[in-house]
């Protein structure tokens, strides 16, 4: 048997400017990397990933012969393939290009940056165990498939609707799963959006409507996602469809049923817990699909096996209590998760008494508050009396920058009190009362400053301090609070009718299962992880499963649907091309599972 040839390795060493060599001696770097078993050749790029240092390594690797390189620069999520594509020009084969962060050891700003010396050492051994794995390596065999031209969306908020919306114009087969009975996420919840103060339904309805109505989307509502397997190009899926108890084709959403269900339970969905639906309810009227659901835990029938006024009712034959879980299984090449968010619970925040004190709400319960289809009918009326607030503090960043809660700026909070604070002045309530008290006004999109300048001519007062500990009088429900107010420097005491709290926005629940059934890996805060926060903002570890929206992180909903509109490219771009190249051993990993089911 012939001796197999002596690999022939390169080691390319950057000084990415100063972000390494001033903080590592490279040269010292270039000598000790000469001295590692298997290298050929060795040599540093001011910048390797320019067009100048890329052509140095593919004229190293024709005149030195290489065939296998190792480049010593910065992260794999930022440049792997920038190097993979450089060695494919020059004859190497992508598997063989091997790139190494070293940066982290010496760019200010990294946590893990250090002393030149260890540093130095970090990067030597960084160097050998990659060239190690270079002369070990072997060529993996690669296959070919036949790319799905179907993708799942999961969530139907505004992030995942346009992304289904625009694959499903591109002549893809789209299926979206929504959890909720309707799809529209959080923006169907919504009066007015910022910084226009426009309609939030006018221009969600138009979306959610076609969504319904496209002939390349399948809506899946009252659905969740049990188990994804296979790949890019070839995702298994298996999706539990919960029962309604209503039969979607025949339901009409008359409603009639809803009148007639005696029990009254309390929203905690589409009225934020301060409004009631029946036990057989129309999620609100733009709903989609605009169709009943029963709500199991609560109905007569199900909880004492008595009632069945909404069968009797139903002019269709609609309700089918027998109704059962189903299992839909599909295939799809690419997958989105755009899950969106919910508002942080401030019930652990006992200094502000959420939770205690009824006239201490938050953010998106003012807002059903405000909605003319909210609990309310858009009149401002605070829970413990019904009684229109005439003075009303808002607190801003709870649960935001917070080291005991969530450390992370929730990006929309200011912007969501103004709106709040503008309709309320010039709709609702124009002689309240409104102090808001902030932090920092962080109003950094295009039009915002201006929307805040117009939220202060208003009459709207704001003060840079927390507020201490909130304190009712138990006969009035009046609330009261001490701030430490620095622009007059003493101590204010604020009295409020309505405490209206702006709550982080945190990771949506289920984030961490999906996560699991995923493999796709979440961020220190919960979020799901991108593979580079500038260079690959939607794209995952796992290739083919692209995240949007505020799944992804704190986002208001331009950036929500600039977040999709990129997801939706992406995966365009891996599938219009019908075929992929991925390693063997995936499809025959794949074809096993498919053969033990």
């Amino acid at each position: 048997m012939p001796a197999e040839k002596e690999k022939r390795i390169g080691v390319f060493i950057c000084h990415c400017g100063k972000n390494i060599a001033g903080g590592l001696n490279i040269r010292d770097l270039v000598e000790s990397s000469k001295q590692v078993k298997g290298v050929s050749f060795v040599a540093e790029n001011k910048f390797s990933c320019s067009e100048d240092g890329q052509q140095d390594i593919q004229k190293a690797i024709h005149e030195q012969k290489l065939d296998r390189v190792v480049v010593a620069a910065c992260s794999p999520s930022l440049h792997l393939m920038t190097f993979q594509r450089c060695g494919e020009k020059a004859g190497i084969e992508p598997q063989f290009v091997d790139l190494v962060d070293i940066r982290k050891w010496t760019m200010h700003g990294s946590p893990q940056k250090t002393n030149p010396e260890e540093a130095f050492e970090q990067s030597k051994s960084l160097i050998e165990l990659a060239v190690k794995r270079m002369r070990l390596k072997r060529l993996i065999p690669m296959a070919e498939i036949k790319a799905e031209h179907s993708i799942l969306v999961i969530g139907g908020g505004v992030a995942g609707l346009e992304a289904g919306l625009d694959l499903a114009d591109k002549g893809y087969n789209v299926y979206i799963v929504e959890r909720l009975p309707t799809i529209g996420g959080k923006m169907a919840l919504l009066y007015k959006v910022f910084p226009t103060n426009d309609c939030a339904p006018c221009i969600l309805a138009p979306k959610t409507a076609y969504a319904n109505i496209h002939p390349h989307i399948t809506l899946l509502t009252n659905s969740e996602v049990k188990s994804v397997s296979g790949h890019v190009g070839n995702f298994n899926v298996n999706i539990l469809q919960n029962p309604r108890y209503v039969d979607l084709d025949k339901c009409t959403g008359c409603g009639e049923c809803v009148e007639k269900c005696p029990i009254k339970v309390k929203d905690e969905v589409f009225s934020a817990g301060l409004g009631e639906r029946k036990a057989i309810y129309i999620p609100y009227d733009q709903s989609i699909p605009k169709k009943a659901v029963i709500d199991a835990e609560n109905c007569l029938y199900f909880q004492k096996g008595v009632c069945r006024l909404c069968e009797k009712q139903c002019p269709t034959d609609a309700i089918n209590f027998d109704q059962k879980a189903n299992s839909v299984e599909i295939k799809v090449g690419a997958i989105i998760a755009a899950t969106g968010f919910d508002e942080y619970d401030p019930s652990p925040k006992s200094e502000y008494g959420y939770g205690r004190y009824s006239n201490v709400i938050t953010q998106f319960q003012l807002a059903r508050l405000l909605d003319i289809d909210g609990p309310t009918n858009g009149q401002l009326l605070r829970p413990s009396d019904g009684k229109e607030p005439k003075r009303i503090v808002m607190i801003q960043c709870v649960g935001s920058r917070d080291e005991k809660a969530n450390p992370y700026c929730s990006n929309i909070c200011c912007m969501y009190a103004l709106k709040h604070a503008q309709i309320i002045k010039e709709m609702v309530l124009p002689k309240a009362e409104i102090f808001i008290c902030f932090i920092d006004m962080r109003t950094v999109g295009k039009g915002f400053e201006e929307y805040y300048r117009r939220t202060r001519e208003l009459g709207v007062l704001f003060i840079r301090a927390r507020p201490s500990e909130i304190v009712q009088n138990t006969e009035t429900k009046n609330l009261s609070m001490k701030v430490d107010d620095p622009e007059i420097g003493r101590l204010l005491k604020l009295d409020a009718d309505l405490v209206v709290l702006s709550c982080a926005t945190v990771p949506s629940s289920g984030t961490q299962e999906l996560s699991q059934i995923l493999g796709v890996k979440l961020d220190g805060y919960g979020f799901f992880k991108e593979m580079h926060p500038k260079l690959r903002p939607v794209e995952t570890n796992v290739r083919g499963i692209y995240i949007c929206g505020s799944a992804q992180g704190p986002k208001d909903i331009p950036d929500s649907i600039v977040q999709a509109k990129a997801a939706a490219s992406c995966a365009d771009s891996e599938l219009r091309k019908s075929k992929i190249k991925i390693p063997q051993s995936l499809v025959r990993t794949s074809q096993l599972k498919k053969g033990d089911k």
